[in-house]
């Protein structure tokens, strides 16, 4: 083995610029971060080749004084952090002091601005091969350009790496539409080979703003999208989540930022899952823009490099909070589901509360399946029985009827959000007017989410019952998980489980959940311990009652050709708008459309 020896500075640099930048992509999220922090409120971006051959950003933030010019290109040189309070409570977006002395060691840099509004300021250049700093008087306005040319010039292999222009082009594009949804109130300008891509004027109303999300995420998305905005115990959830109809393919428009910085964190991922998870179809991923701000001293942006991932000191609290304000918006999603401000306040309510408030709803009688389902063994599907025989009485009981005098009362006031029934298509299809125009639904789906949400509100009631073994299951764990169970008991009585330890690696499973007697439960307990100790909490026995009471909604609802009266029909109707999320069936198929006159007269050509 050779002597250790310090490594010279150029080499540091194309070392640390290895972690930083990866591609002109990279370059441009540490520039426009930049630019942000020194306060601009204009930003133009030009790019050449993908960000390959040219990368410059230009803004009207404070500047940098001529003395600090060179000193901004040397490694752990800031002017945003300076104590190690400071390091603790990071409220700009960069804060390292590496990004401009990396990106200065791969390529060609020229670095321009002025502190004041006189028309002369000072440039800096440095070209990867000497780091050797140039400084020299330059006509600027007050501001900073920061200009990145040949990117890995001078180290072919890193170079080799990039792909071809129009896939570095949009990954550059996808770092300035994340930056540009992370501050409204700044003006935005992409240009990419002399074209202008992007002309974003500053937000600074609800409608301006709106318009901003439309231009970089899509009209449809904000067609069909609803806005969040929950505050409760110093933390603070706002923006657009992106209704179940809308979900994608693949999780391509998915953008959550913390405290202004966007994040890919494990436990909002989790969280976002959870709330989505009774209502998207099968491998469909949501979309989101969404802004959640908390104390930063309660977040730590300091783990990675690029600053991607964010480690929250109270993970468990954020998870809750975030699944429960998104829980409570998605179940609002029904017809005439628009939320007035005493609803919005029961919300915020609701998700300050320990747990979330499920609300029982009334449905039509029980009848067979249409549509597809999960595969259970025979052994659940007996118990899933057994269970709804001792719900369904309650469900008959709580069942409507409409009559003439009644229907003709409400036909009087204000017409309902789905109307009332005109047909039934077929045995599938109800036929309905609104004042809006013709309504279709599914009957089946729909009886199925109301019957689904019925079921669980009554298990909701009734508790989880728990069921003693009749030989105890001992399980081997590590220490870690055997402390966890034996300091937590009351997680797993909650969730219908009584553990007890039996060794110092070793658990008494000694009852378990009634509904899941015959299931596997060791494998059960051992992943509700992975997400206890992960996630701070678990949803392995929610959704496994979930799929069972699921099953038993699709076995009770209304099946294909069945004929319903009329009375039937709005019944359906009724419990629609007062079901949480009700434009969806248990499979995350849409349960009803709605065709507005204009859609009608589009379609017969009318008024032309």
């Amino acid at each position: 083995m050779s002597r250790i020896q310090l490594l010279d500075p150029r080499l540091a640099n194309q070392i640390a610029a290895g972690e930083v930048v990866e591609r002109p992509a990279s370059v441009l999220k540490e520039l426009l971060e930049n630019a942000l922090d020194a306060g601009a409120d204009q930003i133009q971006v030009d790019a050449e080749q993908g960000g390959v051959k040219l990368v410059r950003v230009r803004d009207n933030g404070s500047g940098i004084g001529a003395d600090d010019l060179p000193l901004a290109l040397s490694r752990h040189a800031t002017s945003k952090i300076r104590t190690l309070d400071d390091l603790e409570a990071i409220g700009s977006l960069g804060f390292r002091g590496e990004a401009l002395a990396a990106i200065s060691s791969v390529s060609r840099l020229t670095l321009t601005s002025n502190v004041a509004d006189n028309p002369e300021g000072w440039q800096v250049s440095v070209e990867g091969r000497d780091m050797a700093a140039q400084v020299q008087p330059a006509a600027h306005p007050r501001g900073t350009t920061v200009e990145m040319r040949d990117l890995f010039f001078n180290t072919p292999a890193r170079r080799r790496f990039l792909r071809a222009e129009k896939t570095e082009f949009n990954h550059l594009e996808e770092v300035f539409r994340r930056i540009a949804l992370s501050e409204f109130s700044t003006a935005f300008r992409l240009v990419h080979n002399q074209k202008v891509v992007h002309q974003l004027p500053a937000a600074t109303s609800d409608a301006h703003r709106a318009q901003r999300i439309a231009r970089l995420c899509g009209s449809a998305f904000m067609e069909q999208s609803i806005t969040v905005d929950i505050e409760h115990g110093g933390l603070r959830l706002h923006g657009w989540l992106g209704l179940p109809t809308f979900s994608r393919a693949q999780s391509d428009l998915q953008y959550f930022f913390v405290n202004g910085r966007v994040i890919r964190d494990r436990v909002v991922s989790h969280a976002v899952r959870q709330a989505y998870q009774d209502v998207l179809y099968h491998g469909r991923h949501p979309a989101y823009v969404l802004f959640f701000e908390l104390d930063p001293a309660q977040v730590d942006v300091n783990v990675h490099p690029t600053k991607h991932e964010v480690r929250f000191r109270e993970q468990r609290m954020v998870h809750d909070f975030l699944y429960r304000s998104l829980h409570r918006a998605i179940a609002d999603v029904r017809p005439g589901g628009e939320q007035s401000a005493a609803e919005r306040g029961a919300m915020q309510e609701s998700v300050a509360a320990s747990t979330p408030v499920l609300s029982e709803q009334s449905g039509l009688a029980l009848g067979t399946p249409m549509a597809s389902r999960p595969s259970f063994s025979g052994e659940g599907m007996t118990q899933a029985a057994q269970y709804a025989d001792l719900v369904r009485p309650r469900i008959a009981e709580s069942a409507p009827s409409f009559s003439a005098p009644a229907m003709a009362q409400a036909a009087d006031d204000v017409a309902p959000p789905l109307g009332f029934a005109i047909a039934q298509l077929h045995g599938i299809f109800i036929l309905a007017e609104n004042t809006e125009g013709m309504v279709l639904v599914d009957m089946h789906a729909a009886h199925e989410r109301i019957t689904y949400e019925r079921l669980k509100s009554a298990w909701a009631e009734d508790k989880v019952r728990s069921q003693p073994l009749l030989v105890p299951l001992s399980m081997a764990v590590s220490t870690r998980e055997a402390d966890f169970a034996e300091q937590s008991p009351e997680v797993f009585e909650r969730l219908g489980f009584v553990i007890e330890r039996a060794g110092p690696e070793t658990l008494s499973v000694r009852e378990v959940p009634a509904l899941m007697r015959d299931a596997n439960h060791e494998a059960l307990v051992r992943d509700v311990l992975s997400d206890l100790l992960t996630h701070g909490n678990s949803s392995r026995i929610e959704s496994v009652l979930d799929e069972l009471l699921s099953t038993m909604a699709c076995h009770g609802s209304v099946r294909a050709n069945r004929r319903l009266t009329i009375a039937e029909m709005n019944a359906l109707l009724r419990d629609m708008e007062a079901t949480e999320r009700s434009g969806q069936c248990n499979h995350g198929r849409p349960t009803w459309t709605q065709m507005s006159l204009k859609d009608l007269d589009r379609l017969f050509m009318r008024g032309r």
